[in-house]
């Protein structure tokens, strides 16, 4: 164990340096502006002009990753931050910032078709667009903003990939470790709290209830609990008794955001969500070929002999998606709103159309199995060993 730990602190001191000298940040720091020049310099042309448009919906994460040479999450978490004035305000160390984002992206696993840094940056980026909703905007604190942000970054970290049951029937120690309970979810809470503590990057502030907040927003993620957070929201909007200024609806109110943020996926652009959709659907079935190969029981959903990208998506959104954002929509009733659910109505068709012209295209091919060739009447069979003349 102790070999392991020292192996995954080399690899995160190698990773921090080829980060630096990759970035002009290491070639000195003009005296009169040393944010302006950590942020400017260690972006270029397309990637900059991108970052203008963080708040847009329509922000194509994927081209923003490979821009920055994938370290998308570094860039745009530490530009949000510096956006919000929160390096300042909290009086961060920006090479310990730099540090902790850098070993975030690194304790997320790059070989997860889904769960992966991009998905983190990409949730991190629609978490922005929320939290710039005119509801959140007015009342949330600088407090609420660091904590959302930071839960956006780290909601999925360590991913190994595979989903809780999963683990539960390998047994796997994780498993064990939180008695089969939202076993991910407490792993990413655990893994971001140590990071916290390894980079030293809130040391100088007071603790108070910081970590147990960071880990219920991270919980909320947590899709087999889905129905009660659901559940809770609507009794609140049918009641209009939700007030911002209260700090236990706010972070109610930042669980739900984030909640949307993991998922809005198929209420993007449909460029972008048939990208995402064919990324989780491939960690699906990888699942399943493991599953497979060691003889355990197929989860249905990981299942690539029996299903589809289409059916996968047309089902996730009808029963996980779309319950949720039409909640969020009657609570935040905005022009981004009215994007999300338009995107989501139009991605809907799209796999519909798409499942019935595959399922057309079978139909005709099982049945060009089933029907034997008609063979011409006035055609001659020549006996074997026989030559036409």
């Amino acid at each position: 164990m102790n070999l392991f730990w020292l192996y995954l602190n080399v690899r995160r001191l190698l990773s921090f340096q080829r980060y630096l000298h990759s970035s002009r940040f290491f070639h000195g720091i003009p005296a009169n502006n040393p944010l302006g020049y950590i942020l400017d310099d260690d972006f270029t042309g397309q990637a900059k002009l991108m970052l203008q448009k963080v708040g847009n919906w329509n922000f194509d994460i994927f081209l923003f990753d490979r821009l920055t040479n994938g370290n998308s999450l570094v860039n745009l978490t530490f530009h949000l931050f510096n956006t919000y004035g929160l390096i300042e305000l909290f009086q961060l160390d920006m090479v310990k910032l730099r540090r902790f984002l850098v070993m975030i992206q690194e304790d997320y696993h790059c070989q997860n078709p889904y769960h992966n840094a991009v998905h983190a940056a990409d949730v991190t980026q629609a978490m922005y667009c929320y939290l710039q909703e005119p509801k959140l905007a007015e009342t949330l604190t600088s407090c609420d903003l660091l904590l959302g942000l930071l839960a956006a970054a780290t909601h999925d970290l360590d991913h190994p990939g595979v989903n809780q049951p999963f683990l539960i029937k390998t047994d796997h120690y994780l498993a064990a470790l939180y008695k089969n309970s939202s076993v991910l979810e407490n792993h990413h809470w655990k893994s971001a709290v140590g990071l916290l503590r390894e980079s030293d990057l809130l040391s100088h502030l007071p603790t108070e209830d910081r970590s147990e907040r960071l880990g219920s927003l991270i919980l909320a993620t947590d899709i087999s609990r889905q129905n009660d957070y659901l559940s809770e929201f609507r009794t609140h909007l049918d009641k209009g008794d939700l007030c911002l200024t209260n700090g236990g609806h706010r972070h109610f109110i930042l669980q739900m955001a984030l909640k949307c943020a993991d998922i809005c996926n198929p209420c993007r652009p449909w460029k972008l969500s048939k990208q995402w959709s064919e990324k989780v659907t491939e960690e699906f079935f990888h699942q399943g070929d493991i599953e497979r190969k060691h003889n355990l029981e197929v989860t249905p959903l990981c299942d690539r002999q029996s299903n589809s990208v289409a059916n996968i998506q047309i089902g996730f959104m009808a029963y996980v998606v779309e319950p949720l954002f039409v909640e969020w929509s009657r609570f935040s009733d905005t022009r981004l709103s009215q994007t999300m659910m338009s995107h989501l109505s139009l991605n809907k068709q799209g796999w519909n159309e798409g499942r019935d012209k595959q399922e057309a295209s079978s139909s005709r091919a099982s049945e060009e199995q089933r029907t034997p060739a008609t063979k011409d009447s006035n055609s001659k069979v020549l006996p074997q060993g026989s030559k036409g003349s």
